[in-house]
């Protein structure tokens, strides 16, 4: 059995195993699942459920937690409130080296109402990524029958397996051209990297560059993934805008993790398009 465990970028914490996750584990990471009651800014109307008890229902739907994150914060107070990530997988989606996700969002303090999104996590790198678009979110506000929207949401995502299969295979069997992979990766860097001047830190080849042998080919699938992998760890040598020597670091953070992650899945959906 394989656990690993990290910082989520600066502001939250991680922790992913090979294994399902029991509640202690997750405890010791992402508080804020376990909250037994809302922030105390939350209204009246506010139908609060803690999350960890539209886990335990999940689980009982034949999902289990194999990731948790928590954002961090600096006010104390909203620590065991905060945004928090679960990612799931159902029993039918557990084997094999690409792994379907269902990813749980959700905060106790406002920041968040509950999402469902499609995600699929890669074994060789131990990356977890986010499919699909926005319009695919699954969004549940705290009011009404959550548990029961949430896992209502959670098969909803589960069905659309289907088509993230379907675009995955496409993708492996796409071949690119070094051109068309540069091309990739350079709408990747403008994702990534926002400045004023357009000066990112890094170039295209860099975020192309090989982390293990099982990584070079060139078709599309791959080349998303290699991009993916040296977008969202960092860990790249490279020169800010002064020239100095930098190293890029880590994407910080759950919502940011989430926004370059569905980015870059939606440039390779595009970048098949294109080939088809």
């Amino acid at each position: 059995m394989q656990k690993l465990a990290s910082k989520f970028g600066r502001n939250a914490h991680e922790l992913r195993s090979s294994y399902p996750l029991s509640d202690d584990e997750m405890r010791g990471v992402a508080p804020s699942i376990f909250a037994l009651e809302p922030h105390e800014s939350r209204s009246e109307k506010y139908s609060y459920i803690p999350t960890i008890d539209v886990l335990s229902k999940l689980r009982k739907e034949g999902f289990e937690p194999f990731m948790v994150a928590q954002t961090r914060v600096r006010d104390a107070s909203n620590a065991g409130y905060t945004k928090h990530m679960i990612r799931m997988r159902h029993a039918n989606q557990i084997a094999g080296n690409d792994a379907n996700e269902v990813i749980l969002l959700n905060s106790h303090n406002g920041a968040s109402s509950y999402q469902m999104l499609a995600g699929c996590f890669r074994g060789v790198c131990k990356n977890g990524m986010v499919v699909g678009t926005v319009q695919n979110d699954i969004r549940i506000p705290h009011k009404g029958d959550v548990a029961h929207n949430v896992i209502e949401g959670a098969i909803r995502v589960l069905d659309s397996f289907e088509a993230v299969d379907e675009q995955r295979e496409g993708m492996k069997s796409l071949r690119l051209s070094e051109a068309e992979q540069m091309a990739y990766a350079s709408a990747a860097l403008a994702a990534r990297y926002e400045t004023e001047d357009g000066q990112a830190p890094i170039n295209e080849r860099q975020l192309l560059s090989v982390r293990r042998w099982e990584d070079n080919a060139p078709d599309l699938w791959t080349t998303f993934n290699r991009v993916q992998e040296n977008v969202i760890r960092g860990g790249l040598q490279g020169r800010n805008a002064a020239g100095r020597r930098t190293t890029t670091r880590a994407v910080t953070g759950i919502d940011q993790d989430v926004k370059l992650n569905r980015a870059l899945w939606i440039l390779a959906e595009r970048m098949r398009e294109i080939k088809g």
